[in-house]
């Protein structure tokens, strides 16, 4: 493991952490086999036995699919037994050039964001072990990938999060109905679900609170950039969120150590516009022909529910961690 950031367990920062508190923590970049394993079968452990999420390539207890070849992964190790606790995957704009494109494809078309594609990075896929969801571990994870931003000169931070529909789509009426009326600029930046979640046929003027953690988001600076894809399969409303680091509420830039200015072009000539999707589309239909893809149906645009839908994997992203209230996981 490539060593980015290390908390003694004599640090304050674990003091919250009463189960860890004399053992200690490290954040890392996996650099091996065996630590990628690591990794999948810690995934494997919180989003197929704990949630009971049904992965086309999660077997023999290990969570796996094409995009971790092109990833980056960050893991959090605890010092004293040396079990990974938490992890996060990085897709940079490179890497997912060379993927043929972000796993966010899966869901939404990002057309719109061509422009900005050279400083975009995809995280997602980020869980902690059930006896490490205090804060501390999600606080290291995004202390790691802080450093890869700043080390990449990255400006954009692309994830999701998902809201239950288990009370027929009340909270996910309302964060809509928020986040649309926030929404005063950037819409050149709106992405487009491929199956979109019927608001329409929802009695939207019902109360709700705010989910905990869209809350955060807003606080960080991040947007919503896009209407939500529907996930029957999760029974989920998934919203695309982009964090631009330049808007960053200043306090939580200097806490992540992001005070700096990007340097990446303002535009990837190699990918953006129908080229890329037509790029990425062939990269999904190949793998899913080789058998390591994720299918993702065919519906319409009134968003009712795909004829035939395979269960599908989703980016998501956590707050950062003084944002956290409870906790927080991603499948």
């Amino acid at each position: 493991m490539h060593e980015l950031v290390r908390i003694e367990a004599q640090r304050n920062v674990l003091s919250a952490l009463p189960q860890v508190e004399s053992n200690g923590l490290i954040v890392g970049l996996a650099r091996s086999s065996d630590e990628i394993e690591e990794i999948q079968r810690l995934r494997y452990n919180v989003f197929t036995e704990e949630m009971g999420v049904v992965f086309p390539h999660a077997k023999d207890g290990i969570d796996r699919d094409r995009y971790d070849q092109w990833c980056e992964h960050l893991l959090v190790r605890e010092l004293s037994t040396g079990r990974v606790v938490g992890t996060y995957r990085i897709l940079t704009p490179e890497k997912a050039l060379a993927a043929g494109g972000y796993y966010s494809e899966s869901e939404f078309d990002l057309s719109a964001l061509a422009p900005i594609r050279s400083g975009l990075v995809e995280v997602g896929r980020s869980c902690t072990h059930p006896d490490f969801r205090n804060g501390g571990v999600i606080m290291l994870l995004w202390t790691g990938v802080s450093q890869l931003l700043r080390a990449g000169g990255y400006r954009y931070v692309l994830g999701c999060a998902s809201v239950s529909l288990r009370d027929d789509g009340v909270t996910a009426a309302q964060v809509w109905r928020e986040v649309s009326s926030r929404r005063t600029e950037g819409e050149h930046l709106q992405v487009k679900p491929l199956h979109r979640y019927p608001f329409e046929r929802l009695n939207s003027t019902l109360p709700a609170r705010l989910p905990p953690l869209i809350k955060g988001y807003m606080k960080l600076g991040a947007t919503v950039c896009g209407e939500p894809a529907w996930d029957p399969d999760f029974n989920a409303a998934d919203f695309p969120v982009m964090l631009d680091i330049l808007n960053m509420d200043p306090r939580y830039r200097r806490h992540l150590g992001l005070e700096y200015t990007p340097t990446k072009p303002a535009a990837l000539h190699a990918v953006g516009g129908t080229g890329h999707a037509a790029m990425a589309a062939a990269g999904r239909a190949s793998s899913s022909a080789s058998g390591t893809g994720t299918g993702t149906g065919s519906g319409t645009a009134s968003g009712t529910r795909p004829a035939k839908v395979q269960v599908r994997e989703t980016a998501r992203w956590t707050a950062a961690p003084d944002l956290v209230t409870t906790p927080r996981f991603s499948r």
